[in-house]
């Protein structure tokens, strides 16, 4: 069966996303990694780039653990043990003692009763949040919600859906009494840490929100929390924007493995009878592999280091870097959105300009995000830059060195 007509329609499907500048294009493929070495930072390759090097200022490993010797070193031992898979669901015969033991390690670093494994931060959200929805439930939304909520949303068919406007308190209290008597269950879900803007959900005014009409749901309010972006970065000892915000009163809470851990994989944790039930209704977990052994138990060693006096120094070190930045930024009147994160964005508010920085930045040695619409809305595209904690003070004033060149001249 030929599929002329439709490659015409996909072409200029892509062609408009050319001429529009939203194309994302090839992907860059990096081919070796050279670590850390004096005051520098670690340097890696890419495929067409010769023996050139950059710097990664848009990578999600937040803590450096992922170039962690002890963290390799735990998982090439688990995989040597167990092998390089799981081999099945969950269920069936694909649970390993290392996905038990750093479940439960996340439910107490939670403070929770349990937590459960699922292959991605993304399918955590979507997976909970259609069991949790139900024909006779309202959900409350913040209008910059990730695309994975939105799309959990779109699959889950709620009774009705109401969004508020990007952290408006008020906003959201009025979206909250219009829902009264119209289902039985009110969801209320949020990103802790907005990905690209940096900027965090006030979880303590939500949690109190939620708290305050609760008793007109027959079903309860649900506070849905996806803190992926902040939990490991965010927070004294790394606990997200729950501990930031001193917030009681998130029911469920989803963080991800393959960001601060330097991992892969993502979770949820919550009490007891919601675990058990997701486990036994969410989809993505019952009909998915989970992460390997080998992920899991390297993803325990990384929350040991975070929740250790080691964690603390590297949490320190990582603030200092994103606050040297930002002053960097700031001192050469860039436009950036400040916050304690290490998201970082520096506000170009133009498609066309915001492509040009970024191949100005690889030209120089330097991996940075160009964020346009529709993923940012028209006026807010910008270059977002991710501090991690294997950045040095050196690694910071090239970027800054470069940023200031290209502000001369232009």
């Amino acid at each position: 069966m030929g599929l002329n007509n439709l490659e015409k329609v996909l072409s200029k499907t892509l062609k408009e996303l050319k001429e529009e500048g939203r194309l994302k294009g090839k992907e860059s493929i990096i081919t070796k990694v050279k670590r850390s070495e004096r005051e520098k930072g670690p340097r890696y390759f890419l495929k067409g780039k010769g023996e050139q090097e950059f710097i990664r200022m848009n990578s999600n490993s937040y803590l450096g653990m992922s170039l962690r010797e002890e963290i390799i070193q735990e998982e090439e031992r688990v995989t040597k043990k167990y092998g390089v898979g799981p081999g099945a669901v969950r269920f069936i015969s694909g649970t390993f003692q290392s996905h038990r033991e750093l479940e439960k390690k996340l439910a107490k670093f939670h403070q929770r009763d349990d937590a459960m494994l699922f292959s991605s931060a993304y399918s955590t959200v979507v997976g909970i949040l259609t069991p949790l929805i139900t024909s006779d439930t309202l959900v409350i939304s913040d209008e910059l919600n990730h695309n994975c909520i939105i799309n959990a949303l779109r699959l889950s068919r709620p009774k009705d859906k109401k969004i508020y406007k990007h952290l408006d308190m008020n906003e959201l209290e009025d979206r909250i009494k219009e829902s009264i008597g119209q289902a039985k269950r009110l969801i209320i879900v949020t990103d802790g840490i907005f990905s690209m803007r940096g900027d965090y959900a006030p979880l303590n005014i939500i949690s109190n929100l939620s708290k305050k009409y609760d008793q007109e749901f027959p079903e309860n309010i649900l506070l849905v929390v996806d803190d992926s972006h902040g939990i490991g970065a965010y927070g004294k000892t790394g606990r997200g924007t729950e501990e930031y915000t001193h917030a009681k009163g998130v029911d469920v809470l989803v963080g991800t493995l393959g960001k601060a851990f330097g991992v892969n994989g993502g979770y949820v944790t919550s009490n007891q009878t919601i675990i058990t039930y997701l486990r036994e209704t969410a989809p993505m977990y019952i009909y998915s592999n989970p992460i390997s052994p080998a992920e899991a138990s390297a993803a325990l060693k990384s929350l040991e280091i975070l929740d250790s006096e080691k964690g603390k120094d590297i949490l320190e070190h990582l603030h200092q870097m994103t606050k040297k930045f930002e002053k960097g930024l700031l001192d050469l009147r860039y436009e950036i959105i400040e916050s304690d994160h290490p998201i970082v964005p520096l506000m170009v508010r133009d498609t066309k300009k915001t492509s040009e920085l970024v191949s100005y930045l690889v030209d120089k040695g330097i991996l940075a995000t160009g964020l346009n619409y529709p993923v940012v809305p028209k006026g807010d595209e910008e270059i977002r830059f991710q501090i991690n904690a294997d950045h040095t003070p050196y690694d910071i004033d090239y970027v800054l060195t470069v940023l200031k060149d290209y502000k001369q001249k232009n």
